[in-house]
């Protein structure tokens, strides 16, 4: 079955998973929330290695995939904090899978 500028359906719910989680931060971003919610400098802390503006950017894409949602706390200064949603939860068996994978290969490339 052909679709949208006649990619095979199923090329395109693969074209969509890949760009809701492509690039180097999405994963980790997601991997750190799994394990609760979290402010901003304690994300950036557990990914390690990444900017502020990065991980801002990060954090609205991945909003606006319905994966993490943004909660400001009426304190002074706000305090924001980040939440995995239950979308985003439905992706832990791929991140488990990639994890087995990720060991396998690192195996395989390095020896270790």
């Amino acid at each position: 079955m052909l679709t949208r500028e006649g990619c095979p359906q199923s090329v395109l719910a693969i074209k969509d998973a890949i760009e809701a989680l492509e690039g180097r931060w999405k994963l980790l971003i997601l991997l750190s929330l799994s394990n609760g919610d979290k402010r901003f400098k304690q994300i950036s802390r557990e990914v390690g290695g990444i900017t502020d503006k990065m991980l801002s950017k990060e954090l609205k894409l991945l909003e606006a995939n319905k994966l993490v949602t943004r909660t400001v706390i009426e304190t002074f200064p706000p305090t924001v904090k980040y939440s995995i949603t239950e979308h985003g939860m439905s992706l832990e068996s791929l991140l488990q899978e990639l994890y087995r994978w990720g060991l396998k290969h690192r195996n395989e490339v390095i020896g270790k």
